[in-house]
């Protein structure tokens, strides 16, 4: 398996990062937060990523995208990382678009999934519950067959891209209890459905994520999203395809945190001298840097792993994710600390990147559940 970049994908990678730095990512996400603003994002800037082909990249030529694979979509989340834009590209298109794409009829993808790869709506995958920790089974949200279709009640939170999106994916139990594999179908719900209420959600990191409320949502039968009783395989698949994308914005968050301390280290001086000289530091911040490299391996691997259908590409999804959300907590972690007491304070900018960390880091399942999961594929 090869872990370096090609000349196209060391050029997309390039126009990613000078993209996102362009657009001034992390300063937008000071404003956008302390304006308050519930879309969490810049829709003009959603819009250049359209132009640019972000938004078509992951998905099939058969369905308008551009058929590339999960190796140049971590380089784009890479670059969104570095500048930590608020932009929702996992889980509106590596997410909910990529699992339409998967299993959506021709009617369904012409509806949506057309309009979303042109910027014109998004979408949003509502799976995740309260405590499932990760676990895509835990499905306690029902939908109970009507003589027109199916009715959903339940609580899906949270629901990443969630608030300000057009239509929402929705994992429901048509069957079986609440952990069993079979029984879980998908449904597609506009936000206009009667019943349905999206209530934002304010988290720590200051991106976009809803809760959804569902009460006696009356959709039709043509809304289911594929074969009832049997979503969880495509769940898996873009979940996992999503967890690495995640990684790989985590690793250009990570590598930018870096970077800025590695730049504090140069310039901040005391007792006489500049502090990256002190060796104590030095030693820190070297762990910092193999922190990064491991990270960028195992992200790589496990892109390369999924486009290629290695059989241990679902192993190496869970290597990438345990160690990039353990590397991007200590390496945030130790940004603050070395930045002193200008760190811990709002004004300066490093402290957004440990929030993005603790968020992420639990994110499509944290460390103990991706060591807990690759142990299992192994048959331990």
């Amino acid at each position: 398996m090869e872990l370096v970049l090609t000349e196209d994908q060391a050029m997309l990678a390039k126009t990613a990062r000078e993209f996102f730095a362009r657009t001034s990512g992390l300063v937008r996400l000071r404003r956008l937060r302390d304006a308050n603003e519930p879309l969490a994002y810049s829709p003009d800037v959603w819009h250049k990523m359209m132009e640019l082909g972000f938004l078509s990249m992951p998905l099939p030529e058969a369905d308008g995208g551009l058929g590339l694979g999960i190796a140049e979509t971590v380089l784009v989340t890479e670059g969104l990382g570095r500048e930590l834009a608020p932009e929702p590209f996992v889980p509106c298109v590596v997410l909910a678009a990529g699992l339409l794409s998967l299993r959506g009829s021709s009617d369904q993808k012409h509806a949506y999934l057309g309009p979303a790869l042109a910027g014109k709506i998004r979408l949003a995958l509502a799976h995740e519950e309260a405590d499932a920790r990760g676990a895509l089974t835990s499905c306690r949200t029902a939908a109970q067959k009507t003589q027109t279709g199916y009715r959903l009640n339940g609580r899906k939170t949270p629901v990443l891209g969630g608030q300000g999106a057009s239509a929402f994916l929705v994992a429901a139990r048509t069957s079986g209890a609440e952990r069993d594999r079979r029984g879980i179908s998908v449904f597609l719900v506009p936000n206009d459905a009667k019943g349905l209420r999206v209530e934002r959600l304010v988290r720590v990191d200051s991106l976009n994520a809803a809760t959804l409320e569902l009460r006696d949502v009356e959709v039709p039968a043509s809304a289911a999203v594929g074969e009832l009783d049997d979503a969880l395989p495509a769940l898996e698949e873009v979940v996992d395809r999503a967890t690495v994308s995640l990684a790989g914005e985590m690793l250009g968050a990570m590598s930018s945190a870096f970077e800025r301390t590695l730049a504090y280290l140069r310039e901040r001086e005391q007792f006489g001298a500049k502090i990256g000289t002190f060796q104590a530091l030095q030693h820190r911040a070297a762990r910092m840097f193999i922190d990064v490299e491991l990270s960028r391996s195992v992200v790589m691997a496990a892109a390369r792993a999924i486009d290629e259908g290695a059989t241990n590409a679902k192993a190496l999804v869970s290597v990438a994710k345990a160690r990039t959300g353990d590397a991007f907590v200590n390496i945030s972690n130790e940004a603050i600390q070395m930045h002193g007491g200008i760190g811990m304070t709002d004004e300066h900018d490093i402290g957004f990147f440990l929030k993005r960390a603790k968020v992420a880091e639990m994110t499509f399942g944290d460390g103990a559940f991706h060591r807990a999961r690759f142990a299992t594929l192994n048959g331990f």
